[in-house]
């Protein structure tokens, strides 16, 4: 596994590769962020994005999602995978919250990853970008990089991946990285034909030099 500052100065050309790298969702309070987050499993973001367009017009509050039948709801975000479980999620947590929390999301990682849909990587997503709270939420990106890279072996799972990051990075770093690392992943580093070519990052990319070597890599 590379060292701390190894691992920084990559997480520096990301920076310079991305200064302006952010979150993709579209959304304008804590509670779309959530929602958004919660449909964002196993999609892409632009999916999300072109869905959630015409369904925050519709729902504004975690009531208006109660006021429609489960049918509605599932007919509403019907292009998006997984929309039964997801539509029961959305109505079981917007519950939570009225019942709970006022109706407001709250702004601990130990409530939230306890509302319906809300895993740990959503939960991250919400402190971070919502309530400006430092986390670093593992993604499919998140976790091919720094996998790819050598900061974390291939057998580590998604919690090692997220602890490790957060101990090699600085605390001030971890949600400009999150985002930055996701953009790297999404548009660099992609899962297919990665841009190893002209990787800034390539001579110290363990995944980069195997497919060198084995002449994938045109340079």
């Amino acid at each position: 596994m590379i060292t701390k500052a190894k691992w920084n100065h990559f997480l520096d050309e990301m920076d310079r590769m991305y200064p302006d790298a952010h979150c993709e969702l579209v959304h304008d309070n804590p509670f779309e962020l959530t929602i958004a987050t919660l449909l964002s499993a196993q999609c892409t973001d632009v999916l999300v994005n072109k869905v959630t367009k015409q369904l925050f017009q519709k729902y504004k509050t975690p009531q208006d999602y109660l006021n429609v039948s489960l049918e509605e709801l599932q007919n509403d975000i019907r292009s998006i995978g997984l929309y039964r479980n997801k539509a029961k999620n959305i109505q079981l947590l917007c519950a939570r919250l009225i019942n709970e929390y006022g109706g407001e999301v709250p702004a601990s990682r130990e409530e939230l990853v306890t509302l319906p849909g809300v895993g740990r990587k959503t939960a991250n997503v919400v402190l971070s970008v919502a309530f400006d709270i430092p986390a670093m939420a593992v993604d499919t990106h998140v976790e091919r990089v720094s996998k790819r890279l050598g900061l974390c072996r291939w057998k580590d799972s998604v919690l090692e991946v997220e602890e490790t990051i957060m101990k090699k990075t600085p605390i001030e770093r971890w949600s400009r990285a999150h985002h930055q690392i996701i953009f790297f992943g999404r548009y660099h580093c992609k899962a297919q034909n990665p841009g190893c070519g002209t990787c800034p990052l390539l001579d110290d990319c363990r995944e980069g030099q195997k497919r060198l070597k084995k002449g994938l890599v045109k340079i």
